[in-house]
């Protein structure tokens, strides 16, 4: 990797004067960037620096205790609600109100950085653009660093972008355009590009970090009635309420150091993993002061149940990925317990993904599709949530009359309880009661997304879209995690009657790359990196240990 060293990083504005005691100990390296000198100026990067010297040592500390609970629950082969917080979850008390510009969010748009997306999320029609470094964005180091380029260049409202076609994109008016709220990288994935005293900082940090620095005060500035008046966030990968925490210090700390007013930040988190499920209101209690609400994902948080059950028994079996639905028993009550949690909080309750991706050349399968996105989304607005998720611009509509059906003029629904009944642990945790079985078609189905995924991902691409969905970095996640699941407790495939193993695993995975050789040509196949892709695939889903993400392996396949 070449070694691109900039000027010396020096404090900034607010930013106190120790928070860069030796410049020489601040290195980026990485491969040039264009224009990078506008995000990566001394004054930023002395500003992550700083974020990193206030709070890696806790960090640490939290991925070790994700481990520690890990190994607890494979011990106890259950969860459940913490008992020394009990008095958080029987308290009264509420999360800050919603900004303006938070307070109605029937649909949100999710999607990466890159130029032409900022664009077409802004123009989307979608209240709320999910500006994604996270699950939608391979990390290099142009994706990092040209993201927080385009999203400087959409708030000062000069950014454009003109196809490989000559169709030229550019901004509505900015009343018309979509809130940001971006999603850093979780709190496990290093950033190899920049090191502070040896050590790569973090993702989270860094996103954040550059996020806050070059546009908190900018936003704020723009006035209350603008849609984009301030700095909010999304929080992804979260497992326990003390993670939180150390994403709330952090927004204390960002705040005085640049003199924003303390509470200006607005985050919501992705309630992603089965721990995080369990601890709700004691997320949004560490948060209160910054909360906006909780999201229900879908993916990641069964990757999660894999993740942490994957070695106590059948009952934690997932059968093929496709027949889980948000409305299987056991989705149904986190859901319902998301809601019920946030609304009693006064916080907003964002529902799941809709990942599909129409098709102008197939309208049958494309108005199929619609009729489900439909159901989807109206189950999600008539069971108390206040918005949801779509992957493309097409989608809007489809949300958004759901939603309206139900909210009307109204920004929300908060005072929708939800169902009175308690959701209870053992709901949470009936895998089994989903029904649904473990197939060879499955099986093959996460062969072909994890390897297709993972190529696009090794060149730059963390939003693909395979079989009419957009997928990214959580569903290749799920995919791999089922087989490792399925492999290691033996399944028998329902349609075959054939034993997973990892032998037909990689007949499965050979498969795949002779019909991909096959169908793209030699010379395309040979442009890409399939055979790195299935490498790293047969790694991650077929390794004795189970790999905690398979985006720490990969990264150092990475520009």
């Amino acid at each position: 990797m070449a070694t691109d060293q900039g000027p010396s990083p020096s404090p900034g504005p607010g930013v106190p004067p120790d928070a860069l005691s030796a410049a020489p100990a601040v290195t980026v390296a990485g491969p040039r960037v264009h224009r990078a000198e506008e995000v990566l100026t001394p004054e930023a990067v002395a500003f992550v620096a700083g974020l990193h010297r206030a709070f890696e040592g806790r960090r640490k500390e939290l991925l070790a205790r994700r481990r520690a609970r890990r190994a607890e629950i494979a011990e106890a082969g259950t969860l459940d609600f913490l008992p020394g917080t009990a008095h958080i979850r029987a308290g009264d008390w509420r999360v800050a109100e919603a900004p303006r510009a938070l307070q109605d969010r029937r649909v949100e748009i999710t999607g990466p950085t890159d130029r032409k997306m900022v664009i077409n999320a802004l123009n989307s029609g979608a209240r709320v653009w999910l500006a994604d470094f996270e699950d939608a964005t391979s990390p290099t180091w142009e994706n990092v660093v040209g993201g927080q380029i385009n999203l400087i260049d959409a708030f000062e409202g000069g950014i454009d972008f003109t196809g490989p076609q000559g169709r030229a994109y550019a901004l509505r008016p900015a009343a018309e355009l979509a809130t940001v709220v971006v999603r850093p990288r979780g709190w496990h994935l290093d950033e190899t590009h920049l090191l502070v005293d040896g050590a790569p900082v973090a993702g989270a940090l860094l996103d954040f970090g550059l996020y806050f620095f070059h546009n908190a005060a900018r936003l704020i500035a723009r006035g209350p009635e603008d849609p984009n008046s301030g700095p909010y966030f999304y929080l992804p990968k979260t497992e326990s309420h003390l993670e939180a925490r150390l994403w709330n210090d952090v927004f204390t700390h960002a705040q005085a150091a640049l003199g924003i007013p303390y509470g200006t930040v607005r985050a919501t988190v992705l309630i992603e993993t089965i721990t995080a499920a369990f601890e709700m209101d004691e997320i949004l209690y560490e948060l209160r002061d910054h909360a906006a609400g909780l999201n229900a994902g879908r993916w990641d948080y069964l990757f999660s149940i894999v993740k942490n059950f994957r070695d106590a028994g059948e009952h934690y079996i997932l059968p093929d990925r496709n027949t889980v639905t948000m409305a299987s028993p056991f989705m149904a009550a986190y859901t319902r317990l998301l809601v019920r949690t946030c609304h009693r909080r006064g916080a907003h309750a964002i529902g799941g993904m809709a990942a599909f991706i129409p098709s102008r050349r197939d309208p049958e399968v494309t108005a199929a599709a619609l009729e489900k996105v439909k159901a989807d989304k109206d189950r999600e607005a008539g069971h108390g949530f206040d918005g949801s998720w779509v992957a493309h611009p097409d989608l809007v509509p489809v949300a958004r009359a759901s939603f309206d059906a139900v909210l009307g003029e109204r920004p929300h629904q908060k005072d929708n309880p939800g169902p009175a009944e308690p959701v209870t642990a053992a709901q949470l945790l009936d895998i089994a009661g989903a029904g649904g079985s473990c197939t060879r078609a499955g099986l093959h189905n996460a062969v072909q997304v994890g390897v297709r995924y993972i190529e696009a991902w090794l060149r730059g691409l963390g939003a693909v879209a395979i079989f009419h969905l957009m997928e990214d970095a959580a569903t290749a996640e799920i995919s791999r995690s089922q087989v490792w699941q399925w492999i290691h407790n033996g399944v028998v495939l329902a349609d075959t009657g054939e034993k997973a193993t990892a032998a037909l695993v990689r007949r499965l995975v050979a498969e795949e790359l002779a019909g991909l050789r096959a169908g793209l040509g030699a010379d395309a196949y040979a442009g890409g990196r399939w055979d790195e892709a299935a490498a790293l695939f047969e790694q991650v889903a077929l390794a004795e240990e189970f790999v905690d993400f398979l985006t720490l392996p990969a990264l150092p396949l990475l520009d």
